[in-house]
């Protein structure tokens, strides 16, 4: 999936923030719902302007995000800091 096709960054539009194209339904927002478990039927009945395609299309997106960026590493607290377990 080529998720440019579906997704656009337009200063005028949202903020610059990626938005499914001729929308204002920000790809974030498509992703957040996907995280908090909301089916893709649901996504669609709450955003009826979206499809298929642009929900596919925001997964891309993210993909190609994560597979680009670095994300930092967790820090280890010091000696005598706090520890998670």
């Amino acid at each position: 999936m080529n998720w440019r096709e579906r997704i656009s960054v337009d200063p005028m539009v949202c903020h610059g923030k990626a938005c499914i194209k001729g929308t204002r339904v920000m790809a974030s927002v498509v992703l957040d719902n996907l995280a908090d478990d909301q089916s893709e039927a649901s996504i669609l009945k709450s955003y009826p302007s979206l499809k298929h395609e642009d929900v596919q299309a925001a997964i891309a997106y993210a993909a190609q995000l994560a597979s680009e960026r670095m994300v930092p590493p967790t820090r280890i607290p010091p000696e005598g800091g706090i520890r998670l377990r």
